[in-house]
């Protein structure tokens, strides 16, 4: 379905923030969208805001809290939390996806999971907070959205790297290799892939993103989380 029928005062609600309606609308609009109503604007130089303001305020975040790392521990978290695989199951945990305004071919063809867009959304949201509400709000808002991860230390690395973490959760559940099988929709210049990761007797979860590897990283982050989850 179309990104322009949920109630926009429920992502408010959900968001915790409030600002100008007409800022969020901007920052739920995808490019493709624009194109398809005559290049109205769209999200990219919020998301390119939001980018800066979400990489500080893990920064800090994290130099706080963990007076005991080195500068490469920190960078390997920092680039966790921020990772487009991260900050697509953020998006989806919050139902991001439903909200945004994708052009009609995006949207026939997946866009709504794809990871990319996903993150690119997040980010445009940080950054129409930060306009819109200030720039506490807009940390505030970045803290909340990646509490989750800060929440479980073992999701840095499941982010990081989640096709490791799955072949490694799958060997302690005494479960066999990972396997993938990954499809792709859409024309050669803006394909959508689709992967589907299976541990036979285990876990099967699926993934989409705008390559085949992101694809599979979205599925086996989601099959480790529910491993992670079965096995808690």
């Amino acid at each position: 379905m179309g990104g322009e029928n949920p109630d926009r005062h429920a992502l408010f609600v959900t968001l915790g923030v409030e600002f100008d309606p007409a800022l969020l609308e901007l920052a739920l609009t995808h490019r493709s969208y624009a194109y398809e109503h005559g290049g109205i604007p769209h999200n990219e130089r919020l998301e390119f805001l939001g980018d800066s303001i979400l990489g500080q305020a893990v920064t800090v975040k994290l130099f706080r809290e963990n007076p005991d790392l080195d500068e490469g521990d920190l960078a390997k978290r920092r680039a966790s939390l921020v990772s487009t695989v991260a900050l697509a199951q953020i998006a989806r945990v919050i139902g991001l996806g439903d909200y945004i305004r994708l052009g009609r071919g995006e949207d026939q063809s997946g866009g709504r999971s794809k990871a990319s867009i996903l993150a690119d959304t997040v980010e445009a949201v940080i950054g129409a907070t930060y306009l819109g509400a200030g720039a506490d709000a807009a940390t505030s808002l970045v803290l909340r959205l990646i509490e989750p991860l800060l929440a479980d230390p073992s999701r840095f690395g499941a982010a990081m790297d989640p096709k490791t973490s799955l072949q490694e959760a799958a060997a302690a559940h005494g479960g066999s290799n990972p396997v993938y099988a990954v499809t792709n929709t859409g024309p050669d210049h803006n394909k959508t892939f689709h992967a589907t990761v299976t541990v036979p007797g285990l876990v099967s979860a699926t993934g989409a993103g705008s390559s085949k590897k992101q694809a599979e990283m979205a599925a086996a982050l989601e099959a480790w989380t529910t491993l992670s989850t079965d096995g808690a």
